[in-house]
């Protein structure tokens, strides 16, 4: 991705709240981001450069 949308630092610390497994970042719409969690498949905004790691937030990517 062009811009950096979150630190790679913080990236490799950030863990799926849900199932502990590490998040990737994504673009799930067009310009809006995401941390995905490939095993549990829950997609965590992003909003304002701050990862929202809250499970009720958390967006299943089926749904996407």
């Amino acid at each position: 991705m062009e811009e950096e949308i979150i630190s790679k630092e913080l990236l490799d610390i950030l863990a799926c709240p849900a199932c502990k497994n590490q998040v990737e970042l994504i673009e799930y719409r067009e310009k809006i981001h995401g941390l995905r969690c490939a095993q549990c498949e829950c997609i965590y905004p992003i909003r304002d450069g701050i990862p929202v790691m809250l499970i009720d937030e958390a967006i299943k990517a089926k749904a996407v």
